[in-house]
């Protein structure tokens, strides 16, 4: 044999072995088909308005199309469930938000653990949230509000996006600060909870930006607080939480995309920066900023960001909803 054939059979030695080292086969063709987003929420809520921005985006930096689908159920957990157990491909993501952290909490019997079922790809947004209520209410401030909340033999409803949800988090640490009772209504996403507030059969809500401004801009529904430290730009007018004597009420609500814990880290990293050219999309830009958000900036849109901060809201939501004593199964 000459040394011809030789390097010749050594070289295509290397490549059968190269092809079965993990992610190589994937790392050299990802991707090559249509990404799916699960959004485990409702089609029209913020979770979703968010998703199909970014699909666009994301799918012309990765050549292919990025589509939403809509898994919802249980707090998110059906969804977050759907994407636990999926290929760890990187054609399956979840595009979860701050239920991700209490799910742990809320969820006794969860059929998955958050810290080890998934990899984390990177933050996409802090959404602010905004205590809203029905448009003829009888108060004109937070101030007001809470007195009316708390007058002897009151009778309040409060309406959330199911346990687990964001409106749900945001309703509990309301009423554990104001230790006040309230009826809390659950409905399937936040659309309908908009629907019933503007017709009066709903009291309040506590709902991201990205779906209540609009309503909020337009006046048909009241809003009484942001639930951040510093006064959001596209609504200026409108005083944050502390500013109206609840300091307590701190809220946001940070985004982030996942996929299937053991997915390799070639194909993480390329999904990671799909993510950040999309952040960077003025189309994306503009239009979280028409819903009183921003994109994170490109460090925090990264694995290694969004790993540190779901550990520590992991840890942040335990004892507040231990103390609540709400529990979803």
């Amino acid at each position: 044999m000459n040394v011809r054939s030789i390097l010749t059979r050594l070289s295509g030695g290397l490549a059968a072995v190269l092809l079965l080292l993990p992610g190589a086969q994937a790392q050299g063709r990802f991707p090559d088909r249509t990404i799916t987003i699960i959004v485990p929420f409702a089609a029209g809520g913020p979770t979703d308005v968010v998703a199909r921005q970014l699909g666009e985006a994301m799918g012309r930096d990765l050549g292919v199309s990025v589509v939403a689908e809509n898994v919802t159920g249980a707090g998110g957990t059906i969804g977050g469930q759907r994407v636990a157990q999926s290929r760890p491909d990187g054609y399956t993501l979840l595009l979860g938000n701050i239920g991700v952290a209490t799910a742990p909490t809320l969820y006794r019997n969860l059929p998955y653990d958050v810290l080890k079922s998934f990899d984390t790809v990177g933050l996409i947004t802090p959404v602010p949230m905004t205590l809203v209520a029905r448009p003829n209410i009888p108060a004109a401030n937070l101030p007001e509000l809470v007195a009316w909340l708390k007058r002897p033999g009151a009778e309040v409803n409060i309406g959330h996006a199911g346990l687990g949800s964001a409106s749900h988090l945001c309703a509990t640490l309301l009423r554990s600060l104001l230790q006040t009772p309230m009826t809390p209504i659950a409905f399937r996403g936040t659309a309908p909870i908009m629907t019933e507030l503007m017709a009066g059969r709903l009291d309040l809500t506590c709902d991201q930006t990205t779906n209540t401004v609009p309503y909020i801009q337009d006046n048909r529904v009241r809003a009484f607080a942001a639930t951040t430290e510093q006064r959001l730009p596209a609504l200026p007018n409108l005083p944050t939480a502390a500013e109206g004597g609840l300091p307590g009420l701190t809220v946001t609500v940070w985004h982030g995309f996942y996929v299937a814990a053991g997915t390799p880290r070639p194909i993480i990293d390329r999904l990671s920066q799909a993510l950040r050219a999309a952040l960077a999309d003025d189309k994306v830009v503009t239009r979280f900023a028409e819903l009183a958000t921003t994109p994170e900036p490109a460090e925090r849109a990264t694995p290694e960001a969004h790993r540190a901060l779901l550990e520590a809201e992991v840890a942040r939501w335990r004892p507040i909803i231990q103390s609540a004593g709400e529990y979803a199964d």
